[in-house]
């Protein structure tokens, strides 16, 4: 016996709508990979002091942060879904990044066009990338620039500790920031070592 329903149309409503979520997600998912990798290689880079390879390569990843975002519209739920919001977390860690090594203002999330969650999940991440070029400093002998580094990762702890909403709006930020404070107490740990034993160097040579 034939059913009397005729499901023709809301098959057709139906489809039309997964069909446009389906492509956006399957572009977000297809540029995603290439975000996280020239941002990790962008941040490779800075360590190497190239920062025109660095620029060249995050220009790349805005671009492909675009394409994706502009299928997105009215499926943000795939924005948020975890591997596009990760994607872009990394490309706001190599922007931070780039800043916090040369020495220049952070651009703000607006001027990233990445929202703020993200956004402070990689400035916490960038803690990381200052941990590595402290170490680094303290390696070159640098004590005064690795003292500064040193001053510049407590004020982005000092920030992230004082953006206090539920870990349900900033999707576990609160980790972000626990890491970082360990990575800024080891940090610590070595860097006063240092300091310690450059001045007894200096005593006995005296």
């Amino acid at each position: 016996m034939q059913s009397r329903i005729d499901l023709t149309s809301l098959e057709s409503e139906v489809r039309s709508e997964l069909d446009e979520k389906f492509a956006a997600r399957e572009l977000a998912l297809g540029n995603s990979r290439p975000i996280i990798r020239n941002s990790a290689n962008a941040i490779r880079a800075l360590h190497r002091d190239d920062v025109e390879l660095a620029r060249s390569l995050l220009e790349e990843v805005k671009s492909l942060i675009l394409e994706a975002e502009s299928s997105l519209d009215g499926h943000w739920d795939i924005y948020h879904a975890g591997f596009f919001y990760d994607a872009v977390k990394e490309y706001a860690e190599a922007e931070l990044t780039a800043a916090l090594l040369t020495h220049q203002p952070l651009p703000l999330p607006s001027e990233l066009h990445v929202h703020a969650v993200p956004y402070l999940k990689g400035l916490g991440e960038a803690v990381g990338e200052q941990r590595r070029r402290m170490l680094d400093q303290l390696r070159h002998g640098d004590l005064e620039e690795a003292e500064r580094t040193f001053v510049d990762m407590e004020a982005v702890h000092d920030l992230l500790t004082s953006i206090d909403y539920p870990d349900g709006m900033t999707a576990g930020l609160r980790r972000t920031t626990d890491v970082a404070r360990a990575l800024i107490e080891r940090s610590r740990a070595d860097l006063t070592s240092t300091i310690v034993q450059e001045r007894l160097r200096s005593q006995l040579s005296e």
